[in-house]
């Protein structure tokens, strides 16, 4: 199976996107900021806990999180980051690097309160029910 998120808003604080699972839009997604320079080192650009993941293909999987509990989404082998995990949350202090997801996205850019675990929780039951590899390609779109 394969997801896409894909990068459509670029503030100086966060950023904002749309997953796509099998092709079909599921709901808006809040990372930190972009701060990727290509051809450069991830130790180069990033800033602990403030910047998002870098552009690429990522094989996601469900596992433990102590934080966020059991069958929490997980990017593995993410370049210079690590438990890049898929969550709830509503602004950009809430991510860690991480990605938030939301049905609703506020005109500020931040994901509306309410629809946040919603949108976690039918991610996770769509992943739940597939029986092969899942990866998910995070794209800049200008």
């Amino acid at each position: 199976m394969d997801l896409l998120l894909s990068r459509v808003k670029f503030y100086d604080n966060r950023t904002n996107g749309q997953l796509y699972v099998g092709g079909n839009f599921f709901c808006f997604t809040l990372e930190d900021t972009v701060r990727e320079v290509p051809n450069l080192p991830v130790e180069q650009w990033k800033i602990k806990n403030q910047t998002a993941i870098p552009v690429g293909r990522y094989k996601l999987v469900l596992e433990n999180s102590p934080k966020f509990g059991p069958d929490t989404p997980t990017l593995k082998l993410v370049p210079g980051f690590s438990y890049i995990r898929i969550h709830s949350g509503n602004t950009e202090k809430d991510t860690e690097g991480c990605i938030i997801l939301g049905y609703k996205l506020g005109a500020n850019g931040v994901i509306v309160p309410g629809t946040t675990r919603t949108a976690v929780a039918d991610l996770k039951a769509i992943l739940k029910r597939t029986k092969e590899d899942v990866w998910i390609t995070v794209a800049n779109i200008d």
